[in-house]
């Protein structure tokens, strides 16, 4: 999900309230340099106020006075920008870029969806949006309803990848409009690894924090722009709450604070969950996990040796190459990750 959806949400819903006719635009389709992603969303009133973003300002204008003459005829209508088209040269979509921007009235179901999705999205409940493109017809599928749906194979698959796209399915397209939460990292020691893994993690939109109860290392003058627990992860995860929508980064080298954090990221399904340290210190590590009652099954999730083979030689370096296999992990799936070396 994009981070700026949910304030888009409240935004309606009071503008609806409030009286006001409110259309809603979200891009469905992007090639080449279209500069916001599937799943962004610009709202618009009956004034012409508006909030969040389509294209980052490119073609902001063109699709505004589409808003507001859907909110007069209630018929959603499906634009497209790109090269070849004046409009959108004007606006700056020269380069190759091209998007597809749907917009709809949001009438009495509009509105409904648009409570639940803020409903689950407040709550870190992923759900899916499925619109047809051609028909306008719509339903919202929430993670818990996924495996009794009939398009339960590409909804999973939506959900698992956290993208927003276009399906087509029975000669219709359906676009698959994500909300997942957002992604939020927890690194178990306050090393310098960590330090440039909470960066390059802020830097990928990750809501991150850093969790070590030696307090020597986990200080704001180490960690500036991160939050910090100095607590033990047993204390400090129950209360932060993981989610398989939670990556897990062990670097503290220790196994009073590795191995309980380790244990509550098997036992929440953390989408991504490293180590780090050599084969034979992940070896006696996977003795103590297995001792603690997991199966080989579940101790085969985590990766170690942690971060992607880029032949990182340096703190800074693992923390980037970490970064890159948490999101390898998100958007190819856990068994598409090389492995370091």
């Amino acid at each position: 999900m994009s981070p700026s959806n949910l304030p888009i949400f409240r935004e309606a819903l009071a503008w609806r309230q409030a009286g006001r006719a409110v259309a809603i635009a979200c891009v469905v389709e992007t090639w080449g340099s279209a500069p916001r992603p599937p799943g962004s969303r610009l709202v618009v009133d009956v004034d012409g106020n508006f909030s969040g973003s389509v294209s980052g300002g490119c073609v902001e204008a063109e699709v505004i006075s589409a808003a507001l003459e859907v909110m007069q005829t209630g018929a959603p209508r499906l634009l497209e920008f790109g090269v070849a088209d004046e409009t959108a040269w004007r606006a700056g979509l020269s380069c190759g870029g091209r998007v597809k921007v749907y917009v709809e009235r949001v009438g009495a179901m509009q509105a409904r969806f648009l409570e639940t999705l803020t409903n689950e999205c407040a709550a870190r409940r992923a759900c899916v949006l499925v619109t047809d493109i051609d028909s306008g017809e719509q339903r919202l599928v929430r993670a818990d309803e996924a495996a009794s749906d009939p398009l339960q194979d590409l909804i999973e698959a939506g959900l698992r990848q956290g993208r927003s796209a276009v399906i087509q399915h029975a000669g219709r397209r359906l676009f698959f409009d994500v909300q997942a939460p957002a992604v939020q990292l927890f690194v178990i020691g306050a090393t310098d690894i960590a330090q440039t893994l909470a960066v390059a993690a802020g830097l990928a939109n990750f809501e991150v924090i850093v969790i070590d109860p030696r307090t020597a290392f986990a200080t704001p003058e180490r960690f500036p722009k991160t939050p910090i627990a100095a607590e033990w992860p047993e204390i400090a995860l129950p209360r932060l709450g993981l989610d398989s929508y939670t990556a897990v980064a062990v670097l503290a080298h220790e196994p009073r604070i590795d191995d309980p954090a380790l244990a509550a990221a098997l036992r929440a399904k953390c989408f991504y969950i490293g180590a780090l340290g050599s084969k034979i210190t992940h070896a006696r590590r996977l003795e103590r996990m297995r001792a603690a009652g997991f199966s080989e099954a579940e101790i085969a999730q985590i990766h170690s040796p942690i971060g992607l083979a880029i032949g990182a030689a340096n703190p800074a370096e693992i923390g980037i190459a970490v970064v890159a296999e948490i999101i390898a992990a998100l958007r190819k799936g856990s068994g598409a990750v090389e492995k370091a070396a």
